[in-house]
This record gives C-alpha cells, structure tokens and sequence, in this order.
C-alpha cells in the first residue's frame, strides 16, 4: 500500500476516522469536565483544601508537564514525516513520543509512591479522592495514548506509513496533553 493510502471523505471535507476520534474526543471532555467541576464545587464549598495541596510536588508535575508538551511536539514531527513519507522521522518521532508517555507515567508512578507513603492514600481525605481519581483516570488515558502510538509505530516499521492513522493518534496525544494543562494548575497550584 502507498504511504498516502485514500480515506473517506464525507460531505464537509472531514474523514469518516477523524469524526469518529472527534466524537469519542467529546465523550472524554465530557468524563473529564464533570470530574473538574465536582472538584472546583467541592474545593469552593469546603474549607482545608489549599493545605492538602502543598503536599503535592509541584516542580514534579512541572517536569511532567513539560514532558508532556515535549510529546505533543514530537507526535506532530511524526505527522509531518508521514506526510512527506520520511519512515525514519515517523518512527523516531513516535518513538520519542512513546518514550515522553512512559516517563511521565514513571513520574507519577514516583510521586504516588511519595504521597502513599506519607498517608496521603485515596482515603485521607476528599480532595485525595479528587487527586487519584482525576491523575489516575488521566494516566489511564496516556497508557491508551502509549498502546496506540506503538500500534501505529509497529505499523511504520512495516512500511505503512499512513498518515491519517498518525493524525488520529496525534489527535488522541494532543487531547490527553490539554487534560493535563487543565489538571497541573488546579490540582498542583491552587
């Protein structure tokens, strides 16, 4: 198959594939933001949460949201390259990509650990809760975001280089990297 295999077009100009990633993508804004707004009710409605907070290691979530941009920056390199048909570039690309999602879930893999150990468990508290559930639902979304990117890296190293499949999973990427930039400041710096 050619590197710029035909996809299809409904009326309007947008790919069957690329609707159904914006589709499923709506569903997830939705799980997300009814999670957001029951922490900002919850946080504006009680007292004592910007002490919980400060437990949190900020320049951590700081190193992982740039770990994170990095990645977003690296999965658009991968979508240039499939489009000019450059497997080299796709696959280092998607790769460095990979590489970013399982670095920060190693950082987080850390900063659970730190938390858990000084008795700041799920159930130390609502905005613990609030903490694993929001982080935790985000870190499954990259771990999906990590199996897809090397699904379509396996596909590159045999030669198929589509690049609409890049463009779905960099859409994918770029959905689970906006999550994050609304997570960092109101977990981490309110």
């Amino acid at each position: 198959m050619s590197a710029h295999a035909e996809v299809q077009t409904l009326p309007g100009g947008v790919t069957g594939p690329k609707l159904a990633v914006w589709c499923f993508l709506a569903s997830e804004v939705m799980v997300f933001g009814g999670l957001i707004a029951s922490f900002l009710v919850f946080r504006l409605g009680g007292p004592g949460w910007a002490g919980a907070s400060h437990h949190l290691s900020a320049p951590l979530a700081a190193l992982n949201t740039l770990v994170l941009l990095t990645s977003s920056y690296t999965i658009v390199r991968a979508f240039v390259a499939a489009e000019r048909g450059d497997g080299t570039g796709l696959r280092i690309n998607l790769g460095a990509t990979v590489l970013g999602g399982l670095v920060f879930l190693g950082i987080k893999a850390i900063e659970y650990t730190t938390e858990i150990r000084a008795g700041f468990a799920p159930s130390a508290g609502i905005f613990w809760s609030f903490y694993y559930t929001m982080t935790g639902l985000h870190g499954l979304h990259v771990l999906g975001g990590i199996v897809v990117n090397v699904v379509v890296l396996l596909a590159a190293a045999s030669s198929l280089e589509h690049p609409h499949r890049v463009e779905m999973a960099g859409l994918y990427w770029h959905f689970v990297d906006l999550v994050w930039i609304f997570l960092f400041p109101l977990l981490y710096l309110s």
